[in-house]
């Protein structure tokens, strides 16, 4: 288990206002700020674990809920007639973002825009998200962070043209919010409604053959 150093900004502030409160007001009040760095330390977590290499399956992208498996036609990356997987992560989820298959970036967009809650289905449409397209010339894949109510920072540690492994980590986004994996129609989907998943464990879909 290692901490995301985006986190630290927000672990190190809680900490230094929770002496100060100890210090000049006393340890009741303390306990607040003491919690909630607590809660930035639990909530910036990225668990350390070796994804199987598989290049016949795709892995989940991100730790959370199944909302939704959806038909759609996508025409950002893709272009074609896909399945559409959307992932919703609490608060209380790691919300770091992994790489469903080894690949290439080929497509990269960021796109500014509101806060409503990650579970809506709305949020897809009228959210801040950042894109990112795949291709290991076996098969492409389409991956969005989708920002919530309380998220606030989409972060990306990778570019366009930058090649990736399967079960990498490649950003994440801060505080609630969705992530969605796009799909060809090639993907079998092996995960349903409801269903909590893990990235870089849980098996998404396998291509068929």
């Amino acid at each position: 288990m290692v901490i995301v150093k985006d986190g630290y900004p927000f672990i190190l502030g809680a900490v230094v206002v929770t002496l100060l409160v100890y210090f000049f007001i006393g340890a009741t009040w303390a306990v607040i700020p003491g919690v909630l760095a607590l809660f930035f330390l639990y909530f910036f977590r990225n668990p350390t674990y070796k994804t199987p290499y598989d290049p016949n399956i795709l892995y989940s992208p991100a730790h959370g809920t199944v909302m939704a498996v959806e038909d759609i036609y996508d025409d950002e990356f893709l272009n074609e007639p896909a399945t559409k997987v959307t992932i919703f992560l609490s608060v209380f989820d790691v919300h770091v973002n992994r790489s469903p298959i080894d690949g290439e970036i080929k497509y990269q967009r960021y796109t500014c825009g509101q806060f409503v809650p990650a579970y809506k289905k709305s949020a897809s449409f009228e959210n801040e998200r950042h894109a990112i397209g795949l291709d290991n010339g076996r098969i492409r894949v389409h991956v969005i962070q989708v920002a919530g109510l309380l998220a606030r920072r989409i972060v990306s540690w990778v570019s366009i043209g930058r090649k990736i492994e399967q079960g990498e980590c490649y950003g994440m986004i801060k505080f609630g919010s969705s992530t969605e994996l796009i799909v060809p129609k090639n993907v079998e989907i092996t995960v349903k409604k409801g269903d909590k998943v893990v990235g870089g464990i849980t098996v998404m879909g396998r291509i068929k053959a």
